[in-house]
């Protein structure tokens, strides 16, 4: 089995690969960590200062590229065949081609639990990827509940 693993590098992210870990070495699964390092559209630094802008977005890269290898790293150690992916697009649509692209069987992603504003203003990369994935998605929930 191949198994896609969707993390955004917050504290949620430890839940979901805690759960993979689980999951994979019962399935004997083969794992990719995907992180999608979007920019956000029009960044205000960019028309500020270009090269500021540039140099901030280098370094964010850079801690989150060594983040998912080091989730990887962990995964591997633990005796799970695991890949670090970092892509820079439109998270649903990026998650969709990288689960195409390694022949996934199954896409996980976390839900946060934010409320119904903040899914009207802002949408809902697990509602996205629910309503558009071909593949069976396991949604994992992060949130407390109380």
């Amino acid at each position: 089995m191949k198994i896609l693993v969707c993390v955004d590098l917050s504290e949620s992210t430890e839940i979901i690969v805690n759960k993979v870990e689980e999951l994979a070495k019962s399935l004997s699964a083969q794992v990719w960590l995907l992180h999608n390092a979007e920019p956000a559209p029009d960044v205000v630094e960019f028309k500020a200062d270009p090269l500021a802008a540039r140099e901030s977005l280098a370094r964010k890269f850079h801690i989150e590229h060594r983040q998912i290898q080091d989730l990887a790293d962990h995964m591997r150690k633990a005796g799970i065949d695991t890949t670090a992916l970092l892509v820079h697009s439109a998270t649903v649509e990026a998650i969709l081609q990288e689960a195409s692209d390694v022949e996934a069987d199954l896409i996980v992603v976390g839900s946060h639990g934010r409320g119904a504003m903040y899914q009207l203003l802002v949408g809902s990369v697990s509602e996205g990827i629910l309503h558009k994935s071909t593949l069976p998605v396991l949604v994992i929930p992060t949130h407390k509940r109380s």
